[in-house]
């Protein structure tokens, strides 16, 4: 009896086990077609995304870990257009989202800022806009941050100087303005991290000129 009732509750455990690993890769799968849905691929980059495959494990540009849940999005240089989607952020144990040199336009996700296994975020060479999300600074585990060649405007996020393990930054040729932190993880980044944006005025020099200053940027 002893015997029989362990192999139900074994049996019992592998089947939750199987329906919440269903369950990651259906959710997973879900924002995955939301971006397929939101660009256009005019070189079927995108054509093994099937969302009747309930395993995005499956689709080409897609890397997984052993759990059969997204570590990795490789789309750069993918020719696709269109915007990014916040339903990316859903993507839990990704750590590499790699959309550069694409034609993607509007803002970027707020929504990224939960994705706290992310090691590297390239969106250069695209069309986005608006300001840099605050919420980026909720990365922590983030090395590479490269947005640079868009569109952005407004602000650098003072925040983002709590990325204590931010390797390479690169906001250069946007539209930023203000002054740039210089404190916190940015002390090691020179004005080449920022170069080629018009409006920026330069390093914060702390003691004399405040980072909230200047009521014209937008």
């Amino acid at each position: 009896m002893a015997i029989r009732a362990l192999f139900h509750l074994l049996l019992l455990v592998a089947v939750l086990l199987s329906a919440m690993s269903t369950t990651n890769a259906n959710t997973e799968g879900d924002a995955l077609y939301a971006l397929r849905r939101a660009v256009k691929d005019p070189q079927g980059v995108l054509k093994s995304w099937d969302p009747t495959l309930v395993d995005p494990c499956t689709w080409f540009h897609v890397t997984c870990d052993s759990d059969n849940r997204v570590t990795r999005l490789d789309l750069g240089n993918g020719k696709l257009s269109g915007k990014l989607v916040p339903e990316l952020g859903k993507l839990e144990r990704l750590q590499y989202l790699e959309l550069y040199m694409n034609d993607l336009v509007g803002p970027i996700p707020k929504e990224l800022g939960g994705l706290k296994s992310l090691v590297s975020l390239d969106l250069y060479h695209n069309n986005l806009t608006g300001s840099i999300p605050s919420s980026l600074s909720n990365l922590s585990n983030l090395k590479f941050l490269r947005l640079n060649s868009n569109r952005l405007v407004g602000r650098i996020p003072r925040e983002l100087t709590k990325l204590g393990n931010l390797k390479i930054l690169d906001v250069s040729s946007n539209d930023l303005c203000g002054t740039f932190p210089t404190s916190g993880s940015f002390s090691k980044f020179t004005e080449e991290s920022f170069v080629n944006n018009p409006r920026l005025e330069g390093p914060e020099l702390v003691g004399f000129v405040r980072y909230n200053v200047g009521g014209d940027c937008k």
